[in-house]
């Protein structure tokens, strides 16, 4: 696990390859914590219907998951200072609002943030994130509590801990 230290170091390199990029880092002050970077919900949300009339959603028949994907996603591009509900029992995809670019040496977990988990909110993801990945990394939103959740683009919504790797 890298330190702030380490992980500043990494964001001011001179050299492009070895470079953190975190952009834009709206408030490094309050992002960079002691061994991770927090990261922000980006406007751009896909909501999984419950209510689809599918019988089952099955991984297997690639084209019948293929062809029915309008049928079960909604994509809603929520404006910047509005709000988002997430309703009790609903499973959305959002993705970070930064950009994300990690040296080919440096990998990274994401972990949602604990205030979150204790209003019933959790946050999977493919929680590895490889070394040398570049893009907006994709979120699974899972409202588990009782009321809905209203969420905000620019919110504070999960942290990187970041890693060299092994073999480095």
């Amino acid at each position: 696990m890298l330190s702030k230290q380490a992980i500043e170091t990494l964001l001011d390199s001179e050299d492009a390859v070895h470079r953190l990029v975190i952009t834009p880092l709206v408030d490094r002050d309050q992002q960079v914590g002691p061994a991770s970077v927090d990261v922000r919900l980006g406007n751009e949300f896909v909501l999984i219907n419950r209510q689809t009339g599918l019988v089952a959603i099955d991984p297997v028949q690639r084209t019948q998951l293929t062809e029915n994907i309008p049928r079960y996603q909604t994509r809603i591009r929520v404006a910047f200072g509005h709000g988002f509900y997430l309703h009790p029992h609903d499973f959305c995809l959002a993705t970070t609002f930064e950009y994300i670019g990690l040296p080919p040496d440096v990998g990274a977990y994401v972990i949602g943030r604990s205030s979150w988990g204790r209003l019933g909110l959790i946050i999977a993801t493919a929680t590895a994130v490889g070394p040398g990945f570049h893009g907006t990394i994709v979120l699974e939103l899972a409202n588990v509590g009782t009321v809905p959740i209203v969420l905000y683009p620019m919110m504070r919504i999960a942290q990187l801990v970041l890693h060299r790797s092994a073999d480095q």
